[in-house]
């Protein structure tokens, strides 16, 4: 059973109301979908998260943040659920949970925390988004994948089943919460992050950085933590005034914020994305650790995936899919490719792309659009025999648009070759370095001291949590970035 029919099924069951307490508030309500069904649905979904994004391989990390996670389940409001915590290889600044209690953390929201109570903050949010079944509630009203929404890049809904590796799992990022959600998750954030012993007034100030990095392309990726959940403009004075009189009923004193030891944790972190999993330069996309190129329309935009590459332009009218299949012969991966995208061959033709043997076909793929009415989408497929490996393109457009995409869909797939540039080979990402402030003084004046660009100094102070004329004292722990290897800011 694929994941949509699965997906369905248990939406279709959880219309069979029953009656149960909210689990934060006593009261009886009815309820859509059974704790049990919410826990086969984060079961389902957790291996698809994972293989969309990938682990971010750091043993100590995911010490940490399994180990702060499990002391604040115990102390949540369903403490009985088998809570699970992991940080994804992603650039991006997000965190998000499953239901069931699955929560995640990429590696760009771990990368802007400054300290502790912040990452504490947050992960009592997450809990609470846990606690309050908002995700469960928001699964059982929308239809995931009606619009497939990749890295802020909208695709046509006849699109989606060549990108379902991307479907699966940023159907489940891109949830968005109500107002009131996010009230009550910020309500147990504070709750729950106190109750472990950490200031939750460092929860506000990190919804500030959040605004910051949002604002502008200075900030880098804009971090979908705002689409996810929707800032009213007030979350900074919210939570302060939360933590204010949380504080103070409770006569919370000496409350942590441990700035040096989470310092500590992510010094040598990856920061932005991993040139060696793939990146585009000048339009064209390397990989160094697989050791291929090839080019990719100009004004496109890359979405790189552990599972595939996405490129489409800004108006989703086409969509080019790059990614392996497992099988071993051109026979077998055309066969697999007809039944599982219900091509119908138009023609095709044997032939080598840059020395390699390839096999291309054109296609029809006839779906039902959502008016009723019936779509025909063209499809080129081209399949490359590199490395004991089988790789496919495939480019999808409109039928009657395949004219104007057929050349782009040509010079992207025949441009595949091996890649042997040792300067494109030995590239490395950019990566965290905590240091110590040389003397006195302000933010502007500590970079410059270790001789940071000028045109990434509103990046770093973002990163930073500060602004630029900020001072810092002698000795004192603050963040820059290491440039990679051959890999440019």
């Amino acid at each position: 059973m694929n994941w949509i029919k699965l997906l369905s099924f248990f939406m279709i069951v959880s219309m069979t109301y029953s009656c149960a307490r909210h689990p934060v508030t006593g009261k009886r309500r009815l309820s859509f979908l059974s704790e049990k069904r919410e826990i086969a649905m984060g079961k389902q979904y957790d291996p698809q998260v994972t293989a969309q994004f990938g682990l971010y391989d750091d043993k100590k990390m995911q010490a940490f943040i399994t180990r702060k996670g499990q002391e604040m389940a115990k102390i949540s409001h369903r403490s009985h659920l088998d809570f699970s915590f992991k940080v994804v290889d992603s650039p991006v600044i997000n965190a998000f949970a499953v239901p069931g209690g699955y929560i995640y953390f990429t590696r760009g929201i771990m990368a802007h925390f400054n300290n502790e109570a912040q990452f504490a903050g947050v992960l009592g949010h997450e809990i609470g988004h846990i606690s309050h079944q908002h995700a469960s509630e928001q699964m059982t009203k929308q239809t995931l994948g009606q619009i497939l929404y990749v890295g802020g890049l909208i695709l046509s809904p006849e699109f989606r089943q060549f990108s379902q590796e991307a479907g699966q799992a940023m159907g489940l990022l891109f949830l968005s919460f109500s107002r009131s959600n996010e009230k009550e998750s910020d309500e147990l954030g504070v709750e729950y992050s106190s109750k472990v012993g950490y200031d939750s007034h460092e929860m506000a100030k990190f919804f500030r950085t959040l605004k910051r990095a949002s604002e502008g392309t200075e900030a880098g990726r804009v971090p979908e933590f705002m689409s996810t959940h929707p800032d009213p403009g007030s979350r900074f004075e919210k939570v302060n005034e939360l933590t204010d009189k949380w504080q103070a009923e409770n006569n919370a004193t000496n409350l942590k914020i441990g700035r040096d030891s989470y310092l500590d944790l992510i010094d040598g972190m990856v920061y932005g994305d991993d040139p060696r999993q793939g990146y585009v330069d000048n339009n064209i996309f390397y990989h160094p650790e697989l050791k291929f190129s090839y080019s990719t329309p100009q004004g496109w935009q890359v979405i790189n995936a552990p599972t595939q590459v996405q490129m489409a332009p800004k108006d989703g009218k086409a969509l080019m899919v790059f990614t392996l299949t497992q099988q071993s012969t051109f026979p077998a991966a055309k066969q697999e490719a007809i039944e599982q995208h219900k091509l119908t061959p138009i023609r095709d033709l044997n032939f080598e792309v840059n020395g390699l043997p390839a096999y291309g076909m054109v296609s029809d793929q006839k779906q039902q659009a959502q008016n009723g009415q019936e779509v025909v989408v063209a499809v080129q497929t081209v399949f490359i025999k590199y490395d004991n490996k089988m790789y496919v393109f495939h480019g999808l457009c409109a039928k009657n648009d395949f004219n104007r995409f057929e050349r782009l869909f040509d010079n992207t797939m025949n441009s595949f070759k091996k890649l042997t540039d040792q300067n494109r080979l030995n590239v490395t990402p950019h990566r965290l370095d905590i240091v110590k402030a040389k003397k006195a003084g302000t933010y502007t004046q500590a970079f410059n001291d270790y001789n940071m660009p000028t045109s990434i100094h509103k990046k770093l102070a973002i990163l930073n949590g500060v602004n630029l004329t900020d001072r810092l004292q002698t000795g004192e722990k603050f963040k820059i970035v290491e440039k990679g290897r051959n890999y440019e800011f």
